[in-house]
């Protein structure tokens, strides 16, 4: 630096304005000279390009901020390289804080210009949809009514316009690429406009708009894609353009379906308890464990209902003393069949023979009834004869194979929340809701019209109300969830509930088609169609997971068209109906997610399925079992075997494409890298589905429930503080206070509960404490005790209306990257639970890559903090 000086290139004023900076923070006198000296390098180049009109006078003080991730006290190898990548950064790129130059100012200003001018362009006809919607809406809630008998005649109005509209627009015209690539764009414009708009209108517009790219895309597809010179890639095609068309068709269904879902409000009850009707809650059961069904026993015995006005079943088809004995203790009805033809549907139809109620309300035994079931459900009947059902939503407080393996319980919309918090709300506006088989109330005498549940097929529910809908009795569907349960433990119970859904809506289809017949409207033959169409995925769904392989592999041309055409067409197709869905479906689905859930399920329903479209009569009931613990995690290499082969498939075909796109036909590059897209596609949903496969953990017999409800706590001293009670199980519960060191000393406290008016007290041990909460178990109850602790636990409606408002709305491009995390977290799993030589390799190479990576990241640049002065 003495030379430097020497030969003038570093004033002595500058060495002097340096070391008075540097003398500022203390770890400048434990610098080593090649720290100053980098420090010195760095200070100089601060001095003469950073402008302190940019970045204040703190910067030239402050030389740790703007590196922070340089130890100048000891400095790494290569710290100057990583220092000269911050400066640059801290050049470009604006830092929080940092004042705008008059640049800046200056685009910022004609940016807003720019901005103003667009919005005042487009709010016009925005504001005008606006106000027309919220008009339509209006007219709409006015025109129709929930105890209206006919509550479609607005949206026999809706449809047809949209009909129409679509009718118009969906030309068969072709358009030369550039015309399509304008119609495209005008089209998503609008579409993004739209989307943000409030109210349920827009999602018509919507639709229409997905409609129009749809329709256009299948009627391109079937005149201009096929080639028919070649019977081999004809063969491929069409088969292909079947999955397709399938796809198609499911997805205008379920627009038809959900375009206005009727969020119907409970009906009140008669002031005059004597008009309440006489109810038999049944409870069938088959081989579940006594303690599965307790809780449902127990919060059924608290339910809101005279009490001679209802009468409590258990129907043990398993023939178990116990629980004989259970039912006696507890003071409810016991009844067991002696043969067990027909399952659960023959259970409930012997029981039916032996009690005598109006109505019939059916939980299976770990389905849990608050205290407000019936007070929710029962008004509509009494105001409408022809009403045979009332069905409540399946909501679940453990979390299925999904949500546990997949470590997103409560943070991503499960599978069923679709069915249960859109599709039958969209089919209660069509008098389509079906019956569920749980969580609901039908009235006996329809029930007797129809000779009782339907023992046809294996989904005996849906067939049930299929058969009264048919004899012209109406349905109705309340979305609050009033009832909760256990979902499947495992991914083998969760697939094989999936595999007898879809054999039964398939024996449905066959034997009792809705689309033939007498009794049904056609908006209840369509959304009937639509929820046995769902259950025939399998095969089309496998079809995407292979079809790019047929050009990758074999050089088929199974959509002969080129590569531009592709883009222009199939893109469209899939972006609007991306954004449609997104907009109805989002806060019960988020996208991108169902493709995970039916590739799980393709392989194992695309058999049963089949089998059952051709021949009915085979396949039986199988029982979903719950309640049971997963002792140690570990891969399902059995049920992941179907993933594996589809994995490989496409590995291969990922090579073939790789080696296309360097040694190919120059002119086949384009197609080449759409079915490569393809195909990383696939292989990323196949990697979810192995994420899936890879079992974790359930070793807890009761499942603690997260809430918020207020307590009181008694200590011994009989000092009572107010607390909160954070979750709660069958065997115990967890609490937290202002100050959780008042439980110190105390072995034993007695906590209390709110049940509406009524305060119960349980006494609990202290297990632990932490400086969050504390840690309590049940001491023995009685009888009594256990019905009011579950009636102030899991009987409380207020919890799970808590629950359904837990969900973001869905944010596509979001999900998209959840999605592309999970696939890979599925690969990490496959590899991680592999043969220990493969396990122990790619160990190696992952501590290998992290270090680099880590080593690398430390070159990144960092933003900073900077005061304006």
């Amino acid at each position: 630096m003495l030379s430097f000086i020497a030969k003038g290139v570093i004033k002595p004023s500058v060495i002097q304005n340096f070391n008075k900076h540097l003398a500022v923070y203390p770890e400048s006198e434990h610098a080593s000279n090649s720290g100053r000296f980098i420090l010195f390098i760095w200070f100089c180049i601060c001095s003469i390009v950073l402008r302190p009109t940019v970045f204040g006078h703190q910067t030239w003080t402050l030389p740790l901020t703007l590196f922070p991730h340089i130890n100048f006290a000891r400095p790494r190898f290569l710290d100057s390289i990583r220092c000269l990548i911050q400066a640059l950064w801290l050049l470009v790129v604006k830092q929080n804080g940092a004042e705008r130059t008059r640049r800046e100012a200056r685009e910022t200003k004609l940016g807003n210009t720019l901005r103003d001018g667009l919005l005042w362009f487009i709010g016009l006809p925005m504001a005008f949809v606006h106000w027309a919607g919220a008009w339509v809406e209006k007219a709409a809630d006015k025109s129709q009514t929930v105890n209206s008998p006919d509550r479609v005649s607005f949206s026999k109005l809706l449809l047809t316009v949209l009909v129409g509209v679509a009718s118009v627009l969906c030309l068969t015209v072709p358009f030369a690429w550039q015309a399509q690539v304008i119609f495209v764009l005008l089209l998503w414009l609008a579409a993004m406009m739209i989307r943000r708009l409030p109210g349920r209108v827009p999602n018509l517009l919507l639709i229409i708009l997905s409609v129009t790219v749809s329709c256009r895309y299948i009627w391109w597809r079937y005149t201009s894609t096929l080639n028919w010179d070649n019977s081999v890639d004809l063969a491929l095609g069409l088969i292909l353009l079947m999955a397709e068309s399938y796809s198609w068709l499911v997805l205008m269904l379920g627009y038809f379906q959900n375009a206005w879902p009727l969020k119907r409000k409970p009906i009140p009850l008669p002031k005059d308890v004597s008009e309440w009707p006489t109810i038999d809650l049944m409870i069938p059961t088959y081989n579940e464990s006594l303690d599965v069904i307790k809780t449902t026993v127990l919060a059924a015995l608290g339910v809101d209902w005279p009490r001679n006005k209802l009468n409590i079943y258990i129907l043990d088809d398993g023939q178990r003393d116990e629980f004989k004995a259970y039912a006696k203790e507890v003071g409810v009805h016991y009844i067991r069949r002696p043969t067990h033809e027909h399952a659960k549907a023959g259970n409930l139809n012997y029981a039916l023979k032996r009690s005598s109620g109006e109505f019939v309300a059916i939980f299976d035994c770990d389905h849990v009834p608050t205290r407000a079931f019936f007070q929710v459900t029962m008004g509509g009947f009494l105001k409408d004869d022809k009403l045979a059902l009332v069905q409540t939503p399946h909501h679940f407080f453990s979390p299925d194979p999904f949500e546990r393996n997949l470590a997103n319980f409560r943070d991503v919309p499960n599978e069923g929340n679709l069915f249960y918090g859109l599709v039958q709300d969209g089919n209660d506006m069509w008098d389509a809701t079906f019956f569920c088989g749980s969580c609901a109330v039908l009235r006996r005498s329809a029930l007797d019209e129809i000779g009782g549940v339907a023992v046809e097929t294996v989904t005996e529910d849906a067939h049930t109300f299929l058969k009264l809908h048919r004899l012209g009795y109406r349905s109705a569907y309340l979305r609050q969830p009033v009832s909760a349960g256990l979902a499947t433990e495992s991914l083998s119970a969760h697939i094989g509930q999936r595999i007898r859904w879809a054999r039964g809506m398939a024996q449905i289809f066959r034997l009792d088609n809705p689309l033939r017949g007498k009794g049904l409207k056609w908006p209840q033959r369509l959304c009937y169609l639509n929820a046995m169409l769902h259950f025939l995925s399998g095969i089309p769904r496998l079809i995407f997971l292979v079809a790019p392989l047929a050009f990758l592999v074999f050089h088929m041309q199974i959509i002969y068209a080129p590569a531009i055409a592709i883009v222009l067409y199939v893109l469209p197709h899939m972006t609007h109906a991306a954004i449609a869905n997104s907009r109805i479906q989002g806060k019960y689905r988020h996208s991108f997610w169902g493709d995970v859930y039916e590739t799980v399920l393709a392989w194992y329903i695309a058999r049963p399925t089949t089998v059952a479209l051709f021949a009915p009569e085979k396949g039986r009931f199988n029982v979903t079992e719950k309640g049971g613990l997963i002792e140690e995690a570990y891969f399902d290499w059995s049920i992941s075997k179907p993933y594996l082969v589809l994995i490989g498939m496409n590995v291969v075909g990922l090579g073939f494409g790789i080696y296309r796109l360097g040694w190919g036909p120059g002119d086949e590059l384009a197609t080449t890298g759409v079915n490569l897209v393809w195909t990383l596609y696939n292989l990323f949903i196949l990697g979810g589905a192995i994420a899936v496969a890879a079992e974790e953990k359930q070793i807890r017999k009761n499942h603690r429930i997260d809430v918020e409800i207020p307590a009181m706590v008694r200590l011994q001293s009989g000092h009572m503080f107010p607390a909160t009670l954070v979750d709660f199980s069958l065997g115990g519960l967890r609490v937290k206070t202002a100050n959780n060191s008042i439980f110190d000393g105390q072995p034993e406290i007695e906590v209390t509960l709110h049940r509406s008016s009524e305060e119960i007290t349980f006494k609990c041990m202290v297990i632990y404490r932490d400086e969050e909460c504390v840690g309590l178990k049940l001491c023995p109850l009685t009888t009594k005790q256990e019905i009011d602790f579950v009636q102030c636990t899991f009987a409380r409606a207020d919890n799970w209306l808590i629950w359904k408002k837990q969900y973001q709305p869905d944010r596509p491009m979001n999900s998209f990257k959840s999605v592309l995390m999970v696939g890979v977290k599925g690969y990490e799993k496959l590899l991680e639970n592999s043969p220990s030589a493969v396990k122990k390799s790619y160990l190696s190479l992952k501590s290998v890559i992290g270090a680099l990576l880590s080593y690398l990241s430390s070159f990144r640049p960092r933003f900073v903090q900077l005061r304006d002065d």
